[in-house]
């Protein structure tokens, strides 16, 4: 074999050994984030006895906190499924 059919080999071994790449784990890390603060938002103090709690029905508890933590969710897909494009 010669050189260039060594290096291709061995490119190729070092591309099937890690399927996801540092793109990938940043942007799960992101979306782990987002699903993490919307479930955070959505946190609160519960009714306590005979007193009735209306913070939970804020619009951060009822809209932001789930809008969130559902676009963390969506991104996920993308984050995992992302591929470089191939430098040839």
């Amino acid at each position: 074999m010669t050189t260039d059919k060594k290096t291709d080999i061995q490119n190729k071994l070092e591309q099937s050994r890690m399927p996801l790449g540092k793109i990938n784990f940043i942007a799960m890390a992101v979306s782990l984030l987002l699903i993490v603060l919307g479930l955070a938002l959505m946190a609160g103090s519960p009714n306590q006895g005979d007193t009735f709690n209306y913070d939970i029905f804020s619009s951060t508890r009822i809209i932001v906190g789930p809008t969130i933590a559902l676009l963390g969710f969506v991104l996920m897909c993308p984050a995992i499924l992302y591929r470089p494009k191939k430098k040839d």
